[in-house]
């Protein structure tokens, strides 16, 4: 019997009225139907009104924690009844296998959960000097990530989870993450690493064949606002580590700083004498991107205000089975 999977969709502005339309579309048409759609919006009484007159299948509900994706998801895990609980942008649309292949990764009892590709969906073109490997500037599944299914230290964006995992070790800190327009993130890392030091063989699996289009705007393909993200990485990171120590939080970004990118400079440096004449244009913005997100790491390390890790009592058995369903108060995961 196929597994009953609450989709939580997280929304916060108008702007993206059309995008969040495709979403719930692209959800109601899964191979494998999702057992309910919770839409939650973020503090905009006025979008809460028209999505409630809008979505008559789907359930709409107010956060009721801190505004951001952080108190949004918990909140959404608080009204999810599903065994498993799948996350979703507003703004973007998945294909109609995404909960079907999901799913096929958590009939493995060791999975704790799975996500899949992040493919930009670009609202021009992409520039010239962007770089791939800084993809996750835009919510998007960077280059270097893992071509086939196989295990990963943590996932992120469009995920399916057990949701027995939050009644153990709670929901998303909600110190982390982004809060409206400020690119901060990470929430999904933080998460991933704090269930994964209760359970050390427990595993996160990666799908890339599970696809979400991501819409990036315009304002989000500039200079401005990659300098920006990057530096608030940065600030993220230096949360992270805090959190859960300096070793777990920068495991994965070690290989990708040390081996990764100077392999992708060198790629860019030599493009000319390829016929690419954008190369160097990328090697520079690999470079300067790179000492942003380290000169936020530094500057959150001193500045950025504590955050204590939203916890729950349990014990280290890995929740393969759902617990019965248990609506929490939506402020539970505080």
């Amino acid at each position: 019997m196929a597994p009953t999977v609450s989709v939580i969709i997280c929304a916060y502005t108008e702007l993206r009225w059309t995008h969040l339309r495709d979403c719930v579309e692209s959800v109601r048409r899964q191979t494998l139907s999702a057992h309910e759609i919770i839409l939650v919006i973020d503090h905009n009484e006025r979008l809460l009104a028209r999505a409630r007159a809008q979505f008559g299948d789907a359930r709409v509900i107010p956060n009721q924690q801190r505004q951001g994706l952080s108190g949004s998801r918990n909140t959404g895990i608080a009204a999810a009844s599903g065994e498993l609980v799948a996350f979703l942008d507003d703004d973007g649309v998945i294909i109609p296998r995404w909960l079907e292949l999901l799913c096929a990764c958590l009939e493995d009892p060791s999975v704790l959960g799975a996500g899949g590709a992040i493919t930009p969906l670009w609202e021009g073109q992409q520039p010239g000097w962007f770089p791939e490997e800084f993809f996750w500037t835009v919510g998007c599944t960077y280059k270097g990530q893992p071509g086939e299914r196989q295990a990963v230290r943590n996932l992120w964006g469009a995920i399916c989870l057990r949701r027995a995992i939050f009644e153990t070790v709670g929901g998303y800190s909600v110190g982390v993450g982004r809060v409206g327009v400020k690119p901060l993130g990470d929430e999904d890392t933080e998460f991933c690493i704090r269930a994964g030091m209760r359970w050390p063989q427990a595993r996160w699996m990666y799908e890339p064949a599970a696809v979400m289009a991501h819409w990036v705007p315009e304002n989000r393909a500039r200079w401005k606002y990659f300098c920006s993200r990057c530096y608030h990485e940065g600030i993220s990171k230096s949360v992270i580590s805090r959190l859960v120590g300096r070793d777990r939080g920068l495991a994965e970004e070690r290989h990708y700083t040390l081996f990764l990118l100077p392999r992708a400079v060198a790629r860019g440096l030599i493009g000319p004498l390829r016929g690419d004449f954008s190369g160097p244009l990328r090697a520079g913005a690999i470079v300067i991107g790179l000492w942003l997100t380290v000169l936020g790491y530094v500057v959150g390390s001193f500045t950025a205000s504590p955050v204590a890790p939203a916890t729950a009592p349990g014990d280290n058995q890995i929740p393969s089975a759902p617990l019965a369903a248990r609506h929490a108060q939506p402020d539970a995961f505080e």
